[in-house]
């Protein structure tokens, strides 16, 4: 798009301004610090973690950093498999089904209800506050920081564990 009203340091621009990508405006880590706190605080999570990692290839995309994946292990999940304890089917906190249809003005589909189905929705809730901000990228900059690039986290009260994430 051209445009003849922008500047740069008080220099006049002129010219065809491709857009670049759009990221998810950046939250403080204070933002994030309740969230987690909120499911640390709970006697039953023994620990929790995510991957984050830039791709090495994204089907001619652009490769971004990106955090994503919370899994939580609570004291009944001691046997579970990593992947039973995933936000979207928790093994033992339940999950959240969601009932979508078309708007008629908009054309996009929207959430015509969620139903909870678990033992404890007060702290599924909890959980998914804390996988959603992980999730939604604003975050990524505080995150990439404090846990660096290709890393699988593991956070327990005592401690958080940090390891190499070997992806494709």
């Amino acid at each position: 798009m051209t445009d003849t009203t922008r500047n740069f340091l008080g220099i006049p621009v002129q010219g065809d301004i491709t857009p670049g990508a759009t990221r998810v405006e950046q939250k403080p880590i204070e933002e994030l610090q309740p969230i987690l706190q909120a499911v640390l605080d709970d006697p039953t999570i023994v620990e929790f973690g995510w991957r984050q990692y830039t791709p090495y290839f994204n089907d001619g995309d652009p490769c971004e950093f990106s955090a994503h994946g919370l899994w939580v292990r609570t004291t009944a999940d001691e046997d579970a498999e990593e992947y039973e304890l995933e936000m979207w089917g928790h093994r033992t906190l339940g999950k959240v089904t969601t009932e979508w249809a078309d708007d008629p003005e908009t054309k996009r589909r929207v959430v015509v209800s969620e139903t909870y189905e678990g033992p404890d929705g007060a702290r599924y809730r909890r959980c998914k506050a804390l996988g959603d901000a992980i999730d939604c990228g604003a975050f990524e900059l505080v995150l990439l920081e404090a846990f660096g690039d290709h890393a699988e986290v593991t956070v327990r009260r005592d401690g958080i564990e940090v390891e190499f994430y070997s992806h494709d």
